[in-house]
């Protein structure tokens, strides 16, 4: 049991490191360069992919053996959704709940983060 809960652990670390930088590059895309949230969700979720992208092959994976084209591909399908579930979600949760944007962002980071990127990273893209 104990072994099959590294890997996720290890995304999730990942997943933060890659999210931190997303979200700061969403807040400088949005608060001062003035992009809408779904644009500053679009750009900062494709920089942020690259920086997850390498983590999780080299070290949460540690897939970095297989040809990076038949990883790559894959997880560029699954951050389109990613981005798309992001940036749709995000307004909507935010006005749902009469919330900020921020915090709105926040919430569907987990749900997409957990529900989403996890199964599909684990079991799809870097699959042993």
């Amino acid at each position: 049991m104990k072994t099959k809960l590294i890997p996720f652990f290890k995304a999730q670390l990942s997943a933060f490191i890659g999210g931190a930088f997303d979200y700061g590059i969403m807040l400088l895309c949005k608060e001062v360069l003035g992009f809408d949230v779904k644009n500053a969700i679009r750009i900062s979720g494709a920089l942020g992919a690259v920086v997850n992208f390498s983590i999780n092959r080299f070290w949460t994976f540690k897939k970095s053996d297989t040809p990076v084209g038949s990883q790559l591909w894959k997880f560029v399908l699954v951050v389109i959704g990613s981005i798309f579930l992001k940036s749709e979600g995000t307004p909507l949760v935010s006005e749902f709940l009469k919330i900020d944007y921020k915090i709105g962002r926040l919430i569907v980071e987990v749900i997409v983060s957990l529900g989403f990127n996890f199964v599909l990273q684990k079991y799809w893209v870097f699959k042993k």
